[in-house]
């Protein structure tokens, strides 16, 4: 099982990993001690059964270990740098996984919710188009190398 887990920050956490995780204990870390921030905002990504008008059956995740938790790191300082924010969690999903399961969560805290809720959606976007992921699904018309899609592009040009 693969498993990196690096701290960019002190109140910051990059894990990439196979196995699944629980969302309340990742709430439960983000809250923990935790009484300076009033706002916790949450994302969870799953696979789901269909993509671009075709029955999805899994996907498989890659990723380049090393480059990958270095681009997260980028993503979230730079978040640091536009709002105030506590601790940030960011778990990716690596390997083979199947319909329903959570692929990604993020975690952001802050003092107010505008904060949190602008980074968690930023960062979501950015690890969408910058981090190094490989996907490919497995759909009825077999398997498929994913790129990019021109939206999410879009929506992060719009920061």
């Amino acid at each position: 099982m693969s498993k990196t887990n690096i701290p960019p920050h002190l109140n910051d956490r990059i894990v990439i990993q196979t196995q699944d995780f629980s969302l309340s204990e990742e709430v439960n870390l983000l809250e923990e001690n935790n009484n300076e921030d009033g706002a916790v905002v949450t994302f969870c990504g799953r696979v789901r059964n269909n993509n671009l008008g075709l029955d999805v059956k899994g996907l498989t995740l890659e990723h380049y270990p090393g480059m990958t938790e270095k681009s997260l790191q980028k993503i979230i300082l730079t978040a640091r740098k536009k709002w105030e924010l506590g601790r940030i969690t960011v778990i990716h999903r690596v390997g083979k996984l199947f319909i329903g399961e959570q692929i990604v969560f993020v975690g952001v805290t802050s003092k107010h919710r505008g904060n949190a809720f602008a980074a968690n959606e930023f960062i979501m976007d950015f690890l969408k188009v910058k981090a190094p992921f490989w996907k490919k699904e497995l759909t009825s018309e077999g398997e498929k190398w994913l790129d990019a899609k021109s939206s999410d592009t879009n929506k992060a040009q719009e920061w």
